[in-house]
């Protein structure tokens, strides 16, 4: 029980970094406000979400092989699948804004040139569209964790 519970833990916090990194992008990722030095804390914003993204995804896989529903429970639930579905969606997303921002970042560094605002729009339109995509995967834990839609 405790190591559903250390498991869980590390989950929940896995998850609220990146929510947390997440919303940091959309945050920082206005032309109004951008500039050189925003430039670089959004492509280490976005290093850090990728790096929590991942440990949601490594402490969800050891949530379901050392978890107390155990694997074959866990991969035989079609929530599951939706959720898994909607990390892989965010993570496809979250590409464009980060490849990006490592452009922006190189032409901040070589020349000093700012991305146009309307390429700084459509960036964080992204970011916004994974943050919303976000929010529906702890519904879909929450409805897991209570059995709803489970076989």
């Amino acid at each position: 029980m405790t190591t559903e519970a250390l498991l869980a833990y590390a989950h929940f916090l896995a998850i609220l970094a990146t929510a947390t990194f997440l919303a940091s992008q959309a945050a920082l990722c206005r032309s109004e406000w951008l500039n050189a030095a925003a430039v670089q804390r959004l492509a280490r914003i976005d290093l850090l979400y990728g790096v929590s993204a991942l440990l949601v995804l490594a402490t969800g896989l050891a949530r379901t092989w050392w978890g107390v529903k155990g694997f074959g429970w866990y991969w035989s639930q079609p929530l599951l699948h939706a959720k898994v579905t909607l990390f892989v969606v965010i993570g496809g997303l979250s590409l464009v804004p980060t490849l990006r921002l490592r452009c922006w970042l190189q032409a901040v560094r070589a020349t000093g040139t700012l991305p146009a605002p309307a390429e700084v729009k459509a960036t964080r339109r992204l970011v916004m569209i994974e943050a919303h995509l976000l929010a529906l995967i702890p519904l879909l834990a929450v409805f897991l964790a209570r059995g709803v839609g489970t076989r």
